[in-house]
């Protein structure tokens, strides 16, 4: 008996990552609200109801997404750059892998939070919370690397949370630049954010 449910509690992860990963790229393209329950089982080929068993409602398979999303950008942008020193090294560390991130992309739209953010900036609720959360905590790794910069005398004095916000907005103009096509955007941006990392005189 254990053993049939670990299967099938084998088998409903399984199925959760397989929706949450087209959701996300749906999300990415047409924002969370494209990504619906029959959308996604007409894609993944399940049955609708069998994702709604999963998720329940919409807002939960939003939230699901959201922190699927999540996890998935820290396990491929902000842990493999804390192999860098922290400071400058980190904040250009965070910055190449960002660039790996949209590029490859893990997402079909490139990065998720840029494609989401907008979408749910005039809304409330759980999923807009969510979202904003996430990109708090995105903006606090960039300032904390900025921050300790400063301390240690890698850059010059600054207001690090205004270095951070523009660093990422940087990074939100750059994913838009590479969805239609602009592939030097990303050098404009590096060049920028270089200007940010100037050691003091």
């Amino acid at each position: 008996m254990a053993d049939v449910t670990d299967k099938r509690l084998l088998r409903g992860a399984q199925t959760r990552k397989v929706v949450l990963q087209r959701a996300i790229d749906i999300a990415s393209l047409d924002s969370l609200e494209g990504a619906s329950f029959g959308r996604l089982a007409a894609d993944t080929g399940l049955s609708k109801a069998g994702i709604q068993t999963l998720f329940k409602t919409k807002e939960a398979l939003q939230l699901a997404i959201v922190e699927y999303a999540r996890e998935l950008f820290v396990d491929h942008v902000v842990q493999p750059a804390r192999s860098a020193p922290r400071g400058v090294a980190r904040v250009r560390a965070l910055f190449d892998e960002w660039v790996v991130y949209v590029s490859t992309p893990l997402c079909a739209g490139g990065c998720f939070r840029a494609a989401n953010l907008a979408a749910f900036d005039s809304r409330t609720g759980p999923v807009h919370d969510a979202l904003f959360r996430d990109h708090r905590a995105w903006l606090e790794v960039i300032a904390a690397e900025l921050r300790y910069a400063v301390d240690q005398g890698e850059i010059a004095d600054q207001d690090v949370e205004l270095a951070a916000f523009q660093i990422d907005a940087l990074m939100c103009a750059a994913n838009t630049a590479l969805q239609t096509g602009d592939d030097s955007a990303v050098d404009k941006v590096r060049r920028i954010v270089e200007g940010l990392l100037t050691a003091p005189d």
